[in-house]
């Protein structure tokens, strides 16, 4: 059972969850795919994130991890990838910043001296009962954080991105179905549908994929950061499988958006949500 008392502030924090979301599965076999690549996470401290970091990681992917100020998350999930014998870098500071991006992609090169994957994962939400509860400073913050950081990453990232390189973007089952109570969420979310589409038209002719994640309801710090925990306790059972997943279920569609297995797929979203079927 689920007991992760309510978190007040986002994206939430890891270590404090009860029971921890599983972000490594002895089942996984790595073979290999992204040995000598590099990859940036957004939100790649904890939840979805830590776990494509993982991944990445047993792959041969070193990475560079952004976060907001989850600290001893974001260390954690460096001594993880420690762990694989692959390198990570910590980078704190806020993604809705498009000066902060820009360092983020800098510091990655200096440190990397090149950069193959970007993810772009890290979101906030904010349940409202109504839509005049939402207010401007809410809607800004969300569409920051949620859409506007994705095009600072990628403009910053560009001119580092070479032929077969691969930009994966996180959205959500709500930009599929809506959500009555995450409507500027599901507005974002759905923005990053049109945005991974468009995106991946103008970059084409240079070789670089650009594809998506839309996850269902995945154990995450942001689910007890978001919801009251009569909430959490049943979070994710209204799905045909009738549970949450692990972020370790939706890590290897990353995996294969980052590699060569994906070599035929651009402007496409993967949908890792439990067996809802949403035609997108």
């Amino acid at each position: 059972m689920r007991k992760a008392a309510r978190q007040n502030r986002q994206p939430g924090l890891e270590y404090l969850m009860e029971p921890k979301p599983e972000f490594s599965s002895d089942a996984y076999k790595a073979s290999g795919r992204l040995a000598g690549k590099i990859a940036l996470i957004t939100g790649g401290d904890s939840g979805i994130g830590r776990a494509v970091a993982v991944a990445f990681a047993k792959e041969g992917c070193s990475t560079a991890i952004v976060f907001l100020n989850e600290k001893r998350d974001a260390e954690f999930t460096a001594g993880a990838i420690s762990k694989l014998g692959a390198e990570c870098l910590l980078i704190k500071g806020d993604i809705s910043k498009e000066l902060f991006c820009r360092k983020a992609i800098n510091d990655c090169i200096k440190k990397f001296g090149k950069l193959d994957i970007l993810v772009n994962n890290a979101a906030v939400q904010f349940p409202r009962s109504d839509i005049t509860e939402i207010t401007a400073k809410q809607l800004m913050k969300t569409f920051s954080v949620n859409i506007f950081s994705y095009f600072y990453m990628v403009k910053a990232a560009l001119k580092y991105l070479k032929k077969n390189s691969a930009i994966i973007n996180t959205t959500s089952v709500t930009a599929y179905r809506g959500s009555g109570h995450l409507i500027d969420y599901s507005a974002a979310k759905g923005a990053i549908v049109s945005f991974t589409r468009s995106l991946s038209a103008s970059l084409v002719k240079k070789g670089i994929k650009v594809n998506g994640v839309a996850p269902g309801p995945i154990w995450t710090p942001l689910i007890p950061a978001t919801f009251p925990p009569k909430d959490v306790a049943s979070f994710g059972t209204d799905v045909p499988l009738g549970r949450a997943g692990q972020p370790e279920e939706a890590a290897p569609c990353y995996v294969f958006l980052a590699s060569g297995d994906s070599s035929y797929m651009t402007g496409q979203v993967l949908h890792p949500n439990g067996g809802e079927i949403v035609n997108g």
